[in-house]
């Protein structure tokens, strides 16, 4: 497995992500979105993956303006618009390979051992 977690040191969920995985000895890599977020490739991987776009916004982040303005944006401008302003989006993002799951979910992550 090649296991990538996108998040932030402060996410609740995020730590437990990082947790549920090393409880079981599997090695993965942690990206902090702060410092470094996705590349749009990445972005568009984990989207497909993950249900769409709306899948992946937190209805409960801290930039309320950023996340109402992405939901009014034409289609076109909302990717561009999320890959500027990723504290929007659910954390963590846990890739393996082509698969992905937002949010916290051991059940998914267990499906992939």
């Amino acid at each position: 497995m090649n296991i990538q977690i996108f998040g932030t040191k402060k996410s609740a969920d995020t730590r437990k992500a990082e947790r549920f995985f090393k409880e079981r000895g599997i090695k993965y890599q942690f990206i902090d979105l702060k410092e470094k977020g996705m590349s749009k490739g990445e972005f568009q991987s984990v989207m497909q993956a993950a249900g769409g776009l709306d899948a992946m916004l937190d209805p409960d982040c801290r930039d309320q303006e950023t996340l109402a303005l992405i939901r009014y944006l034409a289609p076109g401008q909302k990717l561009d618009k999320v890959l500027e302003n990723q504290s929007v989006l659910k954390q963590p993002i846990v890739r393996n390979g082509k698969q992905a799951a937002v949010g916290y979910a051991p059940e998914i992550w267990k499906s992939w051992q």
